[in-house]
């Protein structure tokens, strides 16, 4: 009789955002980028969320780490690239979704976090959007921060899978 392996991989990295919305479409753009680095890692695992919100909670069940990818307004410049861990990413802001198309990484957290499926770290890796609004593509700004952002999830990564 054969088995199954129900193990997930450690490393989840979860791309969020709405690429109809311009720059909010980021999350998935960079997770493209992380998908053809890692693609050979056992360890890692990628996810495009896109704006399924709490739907995606059970994807963290029996993690040790997740990177979110994802457009962060933090006040910065369009195009800067910000990565936060640990509580700054819980302490980021936590807003209801007002529409069922309307994904929330700061609910989504909360909620794993309230029902102990939070993995023990979490990153995330944001890029200041420019606009977001209804259009496909992003903005100049954004899509010349990818390599950046590739690279600062990349560290993140490497120092997630060293352990």
């Amino acid at each position: 009789m054969q088995t199954c392996d129900l193990k997930v991989p450690p490393v989840l990295v979860l791309g969020l955002g709405n690429i109809l919305l311009g720059d909010d479409g980021v999350g998935p753009a960079l997770l493209g980028e992380v998908q053809r680095v890692y693609a050979e890692v056992p360890a890692v695992e990628c996810i495009d969320g896109g704006t399924q919100g709490l739907a995606l909670l059970g994807h963290l069940s029996g993690r040790q780490a997740l990177i979110i990818l994802d457009a962060f307004a933090g006040g910065e410049q369009a195009g800067d690239v910000s990565v936060l861990e640990g509580t700054a990413v819980l302490n980021c802001g936590v807003t209801r979704s007002s529409t069922a198309h309307e994904g929330n990484a700061g609910e989504l957290l909360a909620t794993a976090q309230l029902l102990n499926e939070l993995p023990a770290q979490v990153f995330l890796i944001g890029i200041q959007p420019e606009r977001v609004r209804t259009e496909l593509g992003l903005s100049e700004a954004v899509a010349r921060a990818l390599p950046h952002a590739l690279a600062k999830t990349c560290g993140v990564l490497d120092r997630v899978l060293r352990g």
